[in-house]
């Protein structure tokens, strides 16, 4: 079964540089990584209204559906575990109120989109992040070795071929 998921990632802009919020998973899945503040979507819940839900609980910050700016879509498969699989869906917001706190989930960090902590988070979101946050809207389907942490496969969705970074 693919858990519908949701990432929400605030983009700033500070003398000539862009920044992204990210957060250190403190619990559950992706514990110690750095990772893009989002969750599961609720039953009946839409992937906008999930994304605003989760950053204003794990971060403080609000932000509204409106300001939301699809940034992509992507299928995690976990073959050896197909509980982890995930549909998520990508959004990007420029405009909020409050500043990020820490929460039991997650210890938020302002980073350079130029120099994305990619060693802290997993192994795939060097190759889907930056697009994200370029405006580029990936569409990726991301296969995860055994191991489930490193990459195994990725498959451009909008043009079937294989991507082919090294892993």
């Amino acid at each position: 079964m693919t858990v519908a998921v949701a990432l929400c990632f605030l983009l700033r802009e500070e003398s000539g540089q862009s920044s992204v919020l990210l957060g250190r998973k403190k619990t559950g899945f992706g514990l110690g990584k750095v990772v893009g503040v989002g969750g599961k979507l609720e039953a009946g819940e839409s992937e906008r209204n999930a994304a605003c839900r989760e950053m204003q609980e794990e971060t403080g910050v609000h932000v509204s559906v409106e300001d939301l700016e699809p940034a992509g879509r992507i299928f995690f498969d976990f073959p050896a575990r197909p509980a982890w699989s995930m549909d998520t869906a990508l959004f990007i917001a420029r405009s909020w109120t409050g500043v990020p706190v820490e929460s039991v989930e997650i210890a938020p960090a302002w980073h350079r989109v130029d120099q994305l902590p990619l060693g802290l988070m997993w192994q795939d979101a060097g190759h889907w992040l930056p697009l994200a946050l370029s405006g580029e809207q990936p569409r990726l389907r991301v296969v995860m070795r055994p191991d489930n942490e490193t990459v195994a496969d990725v498959e451009d969705l909008d043009t079937g071929h294989r991507v082919g970074w090294q892993f």
